[in-house]
C-alpha cells in the first residue's frame, strides 16, 4: 500500500504534538525513574563512578529509613494527619463558601472573589513572620493544630475560589427545578449542586493535598521535633560526613508515590474538573 508523500499538514502537526508530548513525558519521568532506581541500589553501586543499570535490588535503604534513628515513621504519620485533616476542612468549607459566592447576586462578587484569591497568591515568605508571631501568642508553635491552621490559610482561599467557579457552571434551571419541587436551599446544595460538581471537589481536594503534603516552609518555621513532616526528614540525611543518597532517594519515593497514586486513582475526575474552566475563574 503506497503512502502519500509529502505528508499532509494535519499529519505533520499530529506527529509534532506527539513528539513534543513524548519529550515532555520523558523530561518528567526520567528523574523519577532514576530516583527509584537509586533507592533500590546497593551502596557500592551508588558510590561507583560507572553508571550501572544492572544490579541486585535491595530494600535496605527503606529499612534503614524507617527503622533507623531518623524517626521517619513519625514524620510520615504527621504528614498524613496534617494533609488529610487540612484537606477535608478546606474542601468542606470551600464547598459551602464557594456555593454562597457563586449564588451571591452582587456587583461586588467578582471583587470579593479576586480578593479571596489574592490571599493565596502571596508568597509564604511574605506571611511566615506575621503567622509565626500570632501563633506564638496563641501557643500554636510546634503543634499539629497549628500546622493544620497554617495550611488552611493557603488552601482555604484556593478552595473557595475553585469551588465558586465550579458551582457557577451548574445550570440554573436544574437548581430552580429543585426549589420548585420543594427542596430547601440547604437540600438543593446537598442533593443537587454537590453531586454535579463532584469532579471539581476531587480536583480541589487533590490540589490542596499536594500543597499540604509537599509543604516545607510552614513545617520548618512553625513546627518542631514532635510535629516534623516528611519534607523535613531530608535535612537529617544531609550531614557533615556526607549525603546518604540511598536513603535520600528512598525518602523521595515515599514522598512522591502517595500523590502519584492519588492522582492516578482520580485522574478521570481530575481531568474533567480541570477542563471545566474552573482554573481560569470562569
Amino acid at each position: 500500500m503506497s503512502t502519500a508523500w509529502p505528508p499532509s499538514r494535519g499529519r505533520v502537526q499530529r506527529l509534532t504534538v506527539a513528539a513534543l508530548g513524548l519529550l515532555v513525558a520523558a523530561w518528567a519521568a526520567v528523574p523519577l525513574l532514576w530516583m527509584a532506581l537509586t533507592a533500590i541500589k546497593p551502596d557500592t553501586a551508588i558510590r561507583s563512578k560507572d553508571v550501572s543499570l544492572v544490579f541486585t535490588p535491595t530494600f535496605d535503604h527503606f529499612r534503614d529509613l524507617f527503622l533507623g534513628g531518623n524517626r521517619v515513621g513519625s514524620f510520615l504519620v504527621n504528614s498524613l494527619f496534617v494533609t488529610v485533616v487540612s484537606t477535608l476542612i478546606a474542601v468542606t468549607l470551600g464547598c459551602m463558601a464557594g456555593f454562597g459566592l457563586a449564588h451571591w447576586n452582587s456587583r461586588h462578587r467578582d471583587g470579593v472573589a479576586s480578593w479571596i484569591l489574592s490571599t493565596r497568591m502571596a508568597p509564604i515568605a511574605a506571611v511566615i513572620v506575621p503567622i509565626f508571631l500570632m501563633f506564638r501568642v496563641a501557643g500554636l508553635i510546634n503543634t499539629i493544630p497549628g500546622l493544620i491552621i497554617a495550611h488552611l490559610s493557603f488552601n482555604l482561599p484556593f478552595a473557595i475560589w475553585l469551588m465558586s467557579a465550579f458551582f457557577s457552571r451548574v445550570p440554573v434551571a436544574v437548581e430552580e427545578a429543585a426549589l420548585l419541587d420543594g427542596c430547601s436551599k440547604w437540600r438543593r446544595f446537598l442533593a443537587v449542586s454537590l453531586p454535579m460538581v463532584r469532579p471539581g471537589i476531587v480536583t480541589t481536594a487533590v490540589l490542596c493535598a499536594v500543597f499540604s503534603w509537599n509543604d516545607y516552609a510552614f513545617s520548618a518555621a512553625l513546627g518542631g521535633p514532635d510535629t516534623a513532616t516528611l519534607p523535613q526528614a531530608a535535612g537529617a540525611l544531609i550531614t557533615q560526613t556526607g549525603i546518604d543518597w540511598g536513603q535520600l532517594c528512598a525518602l523521595g519515593v515515599v514522598v512522591a508515590v502517595p500523590m502519584l497514586v492519588a492522582g492516578l486513582a482520580v485522574r478521570r475526575h481530575l481531568v474533567t474538573g480541570l477542563s471545566l474552566g474552573a482554573v481560569t475563574g470562569e
